[in-house]
């Protein structure tokens, strides 16, 4: 899958893509702006562009298996899809750290010992198998009122 972790404005993010169990690139670009949003996303890659559809508006018929972050208006997003509702989007609190994907259990625990958010995505390389390659970041820019 992949570790995006973020902690003080700023998103940290692995370049790895796998299938399979197997690597496929350690070159993959995990940050997609569409209209201005950013989408930070870990799961079912096929599933990345439902999930961006979905969020301005046009609904997916079939399951999206993929979740994460989005960076809109300077506002940090959770996002998702379930078969029930749809889309659903939970702003986040900017001062508290948080990471999903396979190695997010890593970088919280990096990120509590008083990592950076690239410094947690850098500890779950050592341990997550499906986080790897660079370490790439995005900064938030505050949002404006």
């Amino acid at each position: 899958m992949t570790t995006i972790a973020y902690k003080d404005g700023v998103i940290a993010y692995d370049s790895r893509q796998t299938r399979d169990g197997a690597i496929v690139s350690d070159d993959c670009s995990k940050c997609a702006v569409v209209d201005g949003v950013s989408f930070l996303l870990a799961g079912a890659v096929c599933d990345e562009k439902a999930l961006i559809a979905a969020y301005f508006g046009t609904s997916s018929p079939v399951p999206v298996e993929c979740s994460g972050y989005v960076v809109d208006g300077g506002k940090l997003l959770m996002v998702g899809h379930d078969d029930k509702t749809g889309i659903w989007k939970q702003e986040l609190d900017p001062s508290n750290p948080d990471a999903i994907g396979s190695g997010a259990p890593y970088a919280l625990a990096a990120m509590d010992m008083g990592a950076s958010a690239e410094g947690a995505v850098r500890a779950a390389m050592k341990r997550d198998i499906y986080t790897g390659g660079k370490v790439r970041t995005l900064t938030i820019a505050p949002a404006k009122d």
